[in-house]
């Protein structure tokens, strides 16, 4: 198997566990017994995690490379993830999401790193591929975690037995990735990249890359629960709404690579954003649950492609290293991913799931202001690679 596949197939196994969570927490927030303010204060776990990470993430998967940080950061992902199912009460759930939040920001941008890397290597574009392939991932996990929802399995027991399942598999897979580790910066050169502020450049790519992943985070964590108090949807069923969101968000990143060679990174993305604020708005104002699911999957095409075309992006920009670039871009889209559910849960709490839902619209807004910042430097562009 070729190093581009390798790849895309490490990403598609790393979100299937996590996926298998993501449809059961409704059930751990009435197992809790919390609102959905306190469920929204439960989930900022995550952020706090990552928050603590991914400021030292750049410099450690620089100094050991992206193949050994997806080894390392599979048996400890891993090892993490099933936590919060079990946690009795919300101070253990914040505690627990934490511990994932950490496991899950470094593991991450070592798959983006690596992705680079071999993207750079072979000079054939695979970035929007490879995230297609984990949004396959993550999809395929929340069908994991309906299945055993609708067997009656307890979310303590679905999430531990499909990291159990998911940990050799995964650790064969890493094992037989090249190691392109590059050779480790200078001392010189890690100071002064420490000291330097990003850019405008990478600011303005990462500020375009934050409403995108809010939008994520928030579809990933509310959709069931918005399914389920809007429409009467039961737990089962419920899931169904991320599961078609995961799809079209899949379905837009197979095709993001030749979109991209066709029309460019810009056009591809206000192309996108469009779509997102469009089924953004359907969701909100949906009067019945398969209108809601149309507007999702709207949502999933719309924000599939923004964050695998602000990686390559970031990786081009020359005021530092490509880890330090990918990790300030995945410190702010790991950040918008894990605040919108709490954002939308506390608006929740005080007017209604619709209003709370809305509240993205403006920083979808903001990303489509932002798209202009994706234009690609001048350099020879990268051929498409078939999958």
């Amino acid at each position: 198997m070729t190093s581009q596949r390798l790849i895309m197939l490490i990403f598609f196994l790393q979100p299937i566990a996590f996926g298998a969570w993501l449809p059961r927490i409704p059930d751990i927030q009435q197992k809790l017994g919390l609102g959905p303010a306190e469920l929204a204060l439960a989930l900022l776990g995550m952020p706090a995690g990552i928050l603590l990470t991914l400021p030292f993430a750049g410099r450690f998967v620089a100094r050991i490379g992206g193949r050994a940080t997806i080894l390392y950061g599979f048996v400890v992902f891993l090892g993490l993830v099933w936590l919060p199912t079990w946690a009795p009460n919300i101070e253990l759930l914040f505690v627990t999401l934490a511990v994932v939040g950490v496991a899950l920001a470094t593991l991450e941008l070592g798959l983006n790193v690596e992705a680079d890397a071999i993207e750079k290597r072979s000079g054939k574009l695979i970035m929007s591929t490879c995230h297609g392939f984990w949004s396959l991932g993550i999809m395929a996990g929340s069908l994991v975690g309906i299945g055993f929802a609708a067997a009656g399995v307890p979310p303590e027991w679905a999430v531990l037995i499909a990291a159990a399942v998911m940990l050799p598999i995964s650790l064969l897979a890493a094992k037989a990735l090249p190691d392109l580790h590059a050779a480790e910066p200078t001392q010189a050169d890690t100071v002064k990249t420490r000291r330097r502020p990003p850019s405008r450049a990478l600011l303005g790519i990462c500020f375009f890359v934050f409403g995108i992943t809010m939008t994520e985070g928030a579809v990933a964590d509310w959709s069931a629960v918005y399914l389920r108090d809007v429409f009467g949807l039961a737990s089962a069923s419920a899931g169904f709404g991320y599961s078609i969101f995961a799809f079209m968000v899949a379905a837009g990143r197979f095709g993001g690579d030749r979109l991209k060679a066709t029309y460019g990174p810009v056009a591809v993305a206000r192309t996108c954003g469009l779509a997102s604020v469009a089924g953004l708005l359907l969701v909100a104002i949906s009067p019945a649950a398969w209108l809601a699911l149309i507007g999702f999957a709207a949502m999933g095409f719309g924000v599939s492609v923004g964050f695998p075309l602000a990686v390559t992006a970031a990786a081009d920009q020359k005021d530092r290293p490509a880890p330090a670039s990918v990790a300030i871009l995945s410190f702010v889209a790991l950040l918008g991913f894990l605040i919108g559910p709490p954002m939308i849960g506390l608006v929740a709490e005080h007017s209604d799931m619709r209003f709370g839902l809305g509240m993205l619209v403006p920083f979808l807004a903001v990303s489509l202001l932002l798209t202009g910042m994706l234009k690609p430097g001048t350099k020879a562009a990268p051929v498409l690679v078939s999958t």
